[in-house]
């Protein structure tokens, strides 16, 4: 059996919609997981026509999930961090402040849309940043760090639930760890902004956790908790998740780069975090705050 899992903003997704699609895939009865936001119907089929109904609800602000039923309540999280758990992109708000703030945005959008080495990247964005002092770091984090609608909702409830949940990223550790404690993740790996006398030198520590690494962390905290790759949900923005993305149980391109999103049969454009509550089978009324 398969799941239909039909996602928008709150308000927006009409019951006429999910009953006609409903009906045009001979699926089962609707089931509304939170009034006119989110709502599941299940099939025997995945319906040949999938990703022309997808285009044509994108155009109409409706994210579209199918995938199987059976196991789609994942036992871990693993989480990117930057445009992902959080609205920007940390190395870019310190390179505001360090006034090279549109030549590092520039370097940062190509590397996350593949079109750059990632660690050749961050080690020439990361050397725009010598000399600025230390202090910047929990300047940025109160001042110019939002966090993605959902978040706290999303890691709640999955622990609730007794999901184990990871944040990592190719951002830096000095970030990742105020907004794991904020969210309440598990654990949390990035990289190492190197720093001597209070001031940064431009520089980070190797290994540097890119693409690679994330797959080694999914790899990794899986076997340490005895569970599958196939029970884990990724998410993920930028071409250096897409080796986790792709390994996960549930990949997901949550409000991700065009190439990166094509490469992932989970795409979430219109719903914030707790759209990976919803293709779980999480009714809003279930959801831990």
């Amino acid at each position: 059996m398969f799941t239909t899992t039909l996602i928008a903003a709150p308000g927006a997704l009409q019951p006429a919609l999910a009953e006609a699609l409903r009906n045009a895939w001979g699926g089962g009865a609707v089931q509304w997981l939170a009034p006119d936001e989110a709502a599941e119907f299940d099939m025997a089929h995945v319906p040949g026509n999938r990703w022309e109904v997808w285009a044509e609800l994108q155009n109409q602000g409706v994210d579209l999930v199918v995938q199987p039923t059976e196991g789609r309540r994942k036992k871990m999280l693993l989480a990117d961090m930057d445009s992902t758990m959080i609205q920007q992109e940390c190395i870019d708000e310190l390179a505001e402040v360090a006034g090279v703030g549109a030549h590092v945005r520039a370097i940062t959008a190509r590397a996350m849309n593949g079109e750059l080495d990632f660690e050749g990247a961050l080690i020439e964005r990361v050397a725009l940043l010598r000399d600025l002092p230390e202090t910047v770091i929990g300047e940025v984090l109160s001042s110019r760090i939002t966090y993605m609608p959902g978040g706290d909702a999303l890691v709640a409830t999955m622990r609730a639930n007794g999901a184990y949940c990871a944040l990592v990223s190719g951002g830096f550790t000095a970030f990742t760890a105020s907004v794991a404690a904020h969210l309440g993740f598990d654990e949390n790996r990035a990289n190492t902004l190197l720093a001597e006398n209070g001031r940064l030198l431009g520089d980070v520590a190797r290994p540097i956790l890119g693409r690679a690494a994330k797959v080694q962390a999914l790899k990794e905290i899986s076997a340490r908790l005895g569970i599958t790759e196939t029970d884990v949900l990724a998410v993920g923005d930028g071409a250096n998740d897409l080796g986790m993305l792709g390994r996960a149980g549930a990949g997901v391109a949550l409000h991700a780069k065009p190439s990166v999103a094509a490469q992932c049969d989970i795409r979430i454009n219109h719903g914030d975090l707790t759209a990976l509550l919803y293709i779980q089978g999480y009714a809003r009324d279930q959801f831990v705050t």
